[in-house]
């Protein structure tokens, strides 16, 4: 059984959803895409993100240590195991993103996939931008990729 608890978060309320034994969704408030709702809650993954991301918006933390189970075709759980080689405070593009998984003339696939991540921040969708450099769309508001990216060079989001 799922259950669930709403983080406030510098982007605003993020639902972290755990099935007890992983951490399957984490939504902002206004989500792309529907998730199932679960009643509210605590256990040991949900607090364990908890005290993760307070780590991570006060600059302390680089790499989450949580189990995830996003539920997601074949092709977006690679794509989604390939944002987690993204190292902190770097960024890719979705064609290199794409290479990264085997298939380099996927890049829009890719993003497709990307913005169906169910567990944004900590599989982080948000260091993936255009090739160009440009930010592209974010599930969380470009105000708030804009946010993790700047946490990401050195900053803090919690004083």
């Amino acid at each position: 059984m799922s259950i669930s608890t709403v983080y406030e978060s510098p982007c605003g309320p993020l639902t972290l959803i755990s099935n007890g034994a992983a951490l399957t969704d984490l939504q902002f408030e206004s989500p792309r895409y529907a998730y199932a709702p679960a009643p509210a809650g605590h256990d040991a993954i949900l607090d364990a993100a908890r005290r993760q991301l307070d780590q991570y918006f006060a600059g302390k933390l680089r790499a989450f240590d949580l189990p995830l189970a996003p539920k997601g075709t074949e092709f977006q759980q690679r794509v989604w195991q390939a944002l987690l080689t993204i190292p902190y405070g770097v960024t890719r593009s979705y064609g290199q993103q794409a290479a990264a998984i085997g298939s380099p003339q996927a890049s829009r696939a890719v993003g497709l996939a990307n913005g169906r991540n169910p567990i944004s921040i900590v599989i982080p969708c948000h260091r993936v931008i255009g090739a160009n450099g440009s930010l592209t769309g974010y599930g969380g508001g470009m105000a708030c990729k804009q946010l993790l990216l700047e946490l990401e060079q050195g900053g803090s989001l919690i004083r």
